[in-house]
């Protein structure tokens, strides 16, 4: 068991890495994505489609990376697509020293596809640590965005300026950090991530069996949706996904309308990423500690309160608090949705099913991004944060009535 725990500690660690490098590239492309959109578009209503095309890629080839790391292995698929990441940054610098958006959006497909690849290590990370260490586990690899957080958005203008005599513009320094980035990343995993955590989850699996299956058979995609925990957990996840992209995505491109420069806009969204990823040190152990439902519930109601505190100013300040709040509330519902629903599942069960659990997040982000440039564009940034808000609203509904009946559940036993 000691020899476990220590293999579960490298490969956690790996993971981690893998996730710092790779978030740092996504969040700095991220940071002028929608800029990139309406520049080369030529219409600030088509400026979230290049995050929209990004996440419905990812959204679509998550299930199919389940199946991807079930027959190469996790080290295999994770390697794979940060190679994809390499690819969609060079076509992106390309697309922007071209003046070409259609380039642009087949930048975001490959990038997307490789993003859906990066998140699946948090239940890798998951899989090769007991039940009772998974709320942890998985925070530990999440917290790996924190130094995408800093360091992603903030190396954009620097890079930029570097960039612009080679590409002509500024914009394209962005995707030359994300290029760089992902490189360091996929060898990182290729000669870091051994043995293959496929193995290790085996083995945690057989000293820790899972009994939520009860027979030990593969249940259906709908049998596992079936149950209310795994429902709630995937309802926190997608719901907090939307909230998140609907305000995240438009924005850069609002503070832009307000006259902001690009460290400006670079600074609110590092508050934003810094609230995603720093504090999963914290949710994962208050998962583990308190249970997973009562740290959703706190996750959905901080996004309440952010996309109300959106709406006071367009300044850099009041911004900033707003978008750290949104980015919190995100995590506690992410890392906790993330705990519970690969509670409900068994080893033979959780590629595939946690392939289709971020194919329903992914979606329903790459719904939320397409449709916050129309929003915005029809009613503007203030009124798009108060439907944020109510959307909130759905998953702390969702969780109250399940804790109230699980609560009656054990009284009644």
């Amino acid at each position: 068991m000691e020899n476990l725990t220590r293999i579960a500690r490298k490969i956690t660690f790996i993971l981690f890495v893998e996730q710092s490098l790779a978030s740092a590239g996504f969040i700095a492309a991220a940071t002028l994505n929608s800029i990139v959109g309406a520049k080369l578009s030529q219409h600030s209503n088509w400026a979230g489609v290049p995050t929209a095309v990004y996440l419905l890629a990812g959204a679509l080839s998550a299930f199919a990376w389940g199946y991807v790391m079930d027959a190469i292995g996790r080290r295999g698929a994770l390697t794979l697509g940060l190679f994809l990441g390499v690819i969609g940054s060079a076509f992106a610098f390309f697309a922007i020293a071209q003046s070409s958006f259609s380039f642009f959006l087949v930048s975001m497909i490959f990038m997307g596809v490789a993003n859906a690849a990066v998140q699946l290590g948090r239940f890798v990370a998951a899989e090769v640590n007991p039940p009772d260490a998974r709320g942890r586990a998985i925070s530990n690899v999440v917290i790996g965005g924190t130094f995408g957080a800093v360091f992603g958005p903030n190396l954009v203008g620097p890079m930029g300026i570097l960039i612009k005599p080679i590409a002509g513009d500024e914009l394209a320094g962005a995707y030359a950090v994300s290029f760089i980035l992902f490189l360091i990343g996929m060898a990182a995993v290729f000669f870091g991530l051994r043995p293959d955590p496929r193995e290790i989850g085996k083995q945690v699996a057989e000293k820790f069996p899972e009994t939520q299956t009860g027979s030990g058979e593969v249940r259906s995609v709908l049998e596992v949706l079936r149950q209310p925990a795994a429902l709630t957990a995937v309802i926190a996840m997608a719901l907090g996904q939307v909230v998140m992209v609907l305000v995240m995505v438009i924005t850069s491109l609002h503070m832009r309308d307000h006259d902001h420069v690009l460290r400006d806009i670079s600074f609110v969204i590092s508050a934003h990423t810094l609230g995603m990823y720093a504090f999963s040190i914290i949710s994962g152990r208050l998962a583990d500690r308190f249970g997973r439902e009562p740290v959703i519930l706190v996750g959905a109601s901080t996004l309440i309160l952010a996309c109300l505190l959106a709406t006071v100013s367009p300044d850099v300040l009041p911004l900033s608090v707003a978008l750290f709040l949104l980015g919190l509330g995100w995590n506690f519902c992410f890392v906790a949705g993330s705990a519970l629903f690969s509670d409900q599942l068994s080893q033979l069960e959780r590629s595939r099913m946690q392939g289709f659990n971020d194919l329903l997040v992914g979606l329903s982000s790459a719904i939320a991004s397409l449709s916050s440039g129309l929003i915005f564009a029809a009613v503007g940034y203030n009124m798009m944060a108060f439907i944020s808000a109510g959307i909130s609203l759905i998953p702390v509904i969702v969780v109250a009535e399940w804790m109230f009946r699980k609560k009656k559940q054990l009284a009644a036993a």
